[in-house]
């Protein structure tokens, strides 16, 4: 890990633009779970709850992966209940191609009403140059195995679709991150309560959605050779109609968005995290939350430059996650060969250890990590390259694959 180690620390101020180097020994927040309810808004309406937003170029094709997952900690035992998608959500993908923090393109996904417990929804995809298509989603189940998941690609534009109910690919030590904070706190940090290396994830599935797109949809500025791509969710009212189905009415209003891990979660207000959900990326380059950032990195303790990398990304680039496609993406499943180090911030992998990323920044530099090196199950390598779900065990079986 040798190799690892040292390219993290050369690679320490591009790697800033994580929320990491924002927790300081001066302040520290209560952990975080990447995006997963964190603010009041989105808390309480998991249908609209973005957990994570993954971009990274499909190591089989060179086709871009986009993946956002919603309405997390879902048990095994509530597979067929809760795992479905909301129709009153739009799920979009916005993607930025010229350099500046404004949307150039979106992509939609909106699925129709659950009509059955053993059909999966079937999705209406709505790709940049408008054409549309649909898919149905994987279904869930209770059985021991999950069933297998439904691919669907596009004609003419050979888009490929996945949605459906898989292992959550987050993973993380909540309770040592806290414990450890509060070593912080009271001036004797401990890192020792990380070798609990239990994450909080496992065992428990959520709401996917995958696409393989070509880059071909994009047209990115060639001097910049990036993309930026970012999750939201949207939410019409909802009518009930007892002679009829129920409808969605007027404008979709965005509940949840995401880009870069975390900068929500852990740099905007309490007060302020549901009017953030509710901006545009344009809205953050026009400074609509600048002072309410440099303030959370000076209580942080964040000298300016860090402060100028991070306003740099947050404030002017807009909350993108920016993927440079001319770096190819080898390997399978992580995408990249053993050894190498995460590619993120370069996109975000599966398998990128953003919390690994994030304690070693706060440790100025030097090696750190919660011992969560990796998901509690494998990822696929192939499309859609998420682990399937959690199911519910067989019987004998006692572990239910929870670490917490």
């Amino acid at each position: 890990m040798k190799s690892r180690r040292s390219i993290m620390r050369v690679a320490i101020a591009a790697a800033a633009i994580t929320s990491g180097i924002l927790l300081g020994t001066n302040v520290w927040r209560n952990a975080f779970a990447a995006d997963h309810a964190e603010a009041p808004n989105c808390a309480h309406d998991a249908g609209a709850d973005i957990g994570d937003v993954y971009a990274f170029l499909d190591p089989g094709n060179s086709n871009i992966v986009l993946i956002m997952t919603i309405h997390g900690f879902i048990v095994p035992a509530e597979n067929v209940n809760i795992g479905y998608f909301d129709p009153d959500v739009k799920f979009r993908f916005e993607v930025e191609t010229t350099g500046d923090a404004k949307v150039d393109q979106v992509i939609d996904i909106k699925f129709d009403h659950r009509t059955s417990t053993s059909t999966g929804q079937l999705a209406t995809v709505t790709l940049p140059n408008k054409h549309t298509f649909t898919a149905y989603a994987t279904a869930p189940t209770l059985a021991t195995s999950p069933n297998a998941p439904i691919i669907t690609t596009s004609s003419p534009d050979n888009v490929t679709f996945f949605a459906g109910p898989t292992d959550d690919p987050f993973f993380f030590d909540i309770p040592a991150f806290n414990r450890f904070a509060a070593s912080v706190r009271a001036g004797a940090p401990d890192a020792t309560h990380f070798n609990r290396g239990r994450d909080a994830f496992a065992g428990y599935n959520t709401m996917s959605i995958a696409l393989s797109i070509p880059q071909s949809f994009f047209t990115v500025k060639a001097t910049n050779h990036n993309i930026g791509i970012a999750g939201r969710t949207l939410r019409a009212t909802q009518t009930q109609n007892v002679k009829g189905p129920q409808k969605a009415t007027g404008l979709f209003r965005s509940l949840d968005r995401m880009g870069v891990p975390a900068i929500n979660t852990v740099l905007i207000p309490f007060a302020k995290k549901d009017r953030y959900n509710a901006a545009s990326t344009t809205d953050d380059a026009k400074g609509e939350f600048a002072k309410d950032i440099l303030d959370t990195l000076t209580a942080f303790g964040v000298n300016a430059t860090y402060q100028q990398v991070l306003a740099g990304v947050a404030v002017s680039k807009g909350d993108f996650l920016h993927l440079n496609l001319t770096i190819p993406n080898s390997g399978s499943g992580r995408g990249l060969p053993p050894g190498v180090p995460d590619a993120f911030p370069n996109g975000r992998r599966l398998s990128d250890d953003v919390i690994d990323i994030i304690l070693t920044l706060v440790n100025n530099g030097a090696q750190l990590g919660d011992n969560v090196d990796g998901n509690d199950v494998p990822f696929l390598t192939t499309f859609p390259f998420l682990a399937p779900p959690q199911q519910p065990r067989a019987n004998g079986v006692v572990d239910d694959n929870t670490r917490n």
